[in-house]
């Protein structure tokens, strides 16, 4: 909205050019969306806990503890996250691009299903919630949805590619088969920051991380002068996709406040399932999807733990790998508290944003 502040009075109003520049309308997104998350979060978690009679149920087979200190926590926190996202960027972006509407419509599509999800599981008292099978085709029509649309709305030449990190210009065109490859992305990435959230405040950490990554990538893939320099692919519009991500820090920096140990109200699958949407989505946009995994290699390390777990037990006959998995309670059965694993697996996901980053250089 603020946007057409300066295409309409731009010129009578030199005050109004500042809303011209990406990097101001992202700082003010960030900030926007964080003053949204201060303001709804006391609110919206008294309305979750007054519907939410024993809250987000626990699983019986996880660490003992969690049975004790995160009982009657209220779920679907993530909502605050959809909330100053969604706002953030709408006030923010500008609205003509249809890169923004993509990642808006696939993060809620993704959000709206992982609240269903939640819901069911509220009303069932159980850890299970929507059907396994039901809930991934879904996923699979939301995401081929938003992938034929990066199909349709990009540059002809790199519509249906990827590029390579540490290659100059050498993209791979995949033709149709780009649509299976988004899926494979957006699923994969909203699935393994889903299994993440098992602790306070350790998938938000990361997800902000890999957030302020594409920050960058965006801000650079999208200026024509920057993606020269680094030899990198120059997608239009790509830029704006700067504000979205600045609107989700915002809005994780503010879910935080109520997410950290002990949480007042837990992301659950409205959170987690939409961000992770949102992180694949824009890998595509800007031809960065193999950055993601570096970047979100702690989402990949999650989601393989499973993989492993699930594989390995069953072609054992019942032996396991880990204490448990996903991996962050394996660290937890050996008797690391919860603050240190959340500490250290944000380290670790810092350290691989930076990593991330290194490559748009190192080519």
């Amino acid at each position: 909205m603020f946007y057409y502040l300066y295409t309409l009075y731009g010129h009578d109003i030199l005050f109004f050019n500042v809303f011209r520049y990406i990097t101001f309308r992202t700082v003010s997104a960030l900030l926007t969306a964080l003053f949204i998350s201060f303001l709804c979060g006391p609110p919206l978690i008294r309305w979750l806990k007054r519907h939410q009679r024993h809250g987000q149920p626990i699983r019986d087979d996880g660490p003992a503890s969690h049975l004790l200190t995160k009982q009657g926590t209220p779920t679907m926190g993530g909502t605050l996250l959809l909330l100053g996202v969604t706002l953030s960027t709408l006030l923010w972006a500008n609205l003509e691009n249809r890169y923004i509407w993509v990642v808006i419509l696939v993060t809620l599509g993704f959000g709206c299903l992982g609240a269903y999800d939640d819901y069911l599981k509220l009303t069932k008292n159980n850890s299970k919630g929507f059907s396994g099978k039901k809930k991934f085709l879904i996923q699979i029509i939301i995401s081929a949805i938003g992938a034929y649309a990066v199909m349709s709305i990009g540059e002809p030449a790199l519509s249906t590619s990827t590029s390579l990190p540490f290659f100059k210009n050498i993209f791979i065109d995949l033709g149709y088969f780009y649509i299976p490859f988004g899926i494979f992305v957006i699923v994969g990435a909203s699935n393994a920051v889903n299994l993440t959230d098992g602790l306070d405040g350790l998938a938000i950490g990361p997800v902000m991380s890999v957030a302020a990554c594409f920050v960058l990538i965006s801000y650079l893939v999208g200026n024509h002068i920057f993606a020269n320099y680094l030899q990198i692919a120059f997608i239009p519009g790509t830029g704006e996709l700067a504000i979205f991500c600045g609107a989700l820090i915002g809005a994780g920096l503010g879910f935080l406040w109520f997410n950290a140990p002990p949480a007042l109200v837990f992301m659950g699958d409205t959170g987690s399932l939409s961000a992770g949407a949102a992180l694949g989505m824009i890998s595509m946009i800007t031809k960065h999807e193999f950055i993601l995994a570096i970047a979100g290699g702690l989402f990949v390390m999650e989601a393989i733990s499973v993989i492993l777990q699930v594989g390995y037990f069953r072609l054992s006959g019942g032996k396991r790998i880990f204490l448990m998995a996903p991996i962050h309670h394996h660290f937890e059965k050996k008797g690391w508290s919860e603050p240190t694993v959340v500490f250290r697996f944000w380290i670790i996901s810092i350290v691989l944003a930076l990593l991330a980053l290194t490559t748009l250089k190192l080519r």
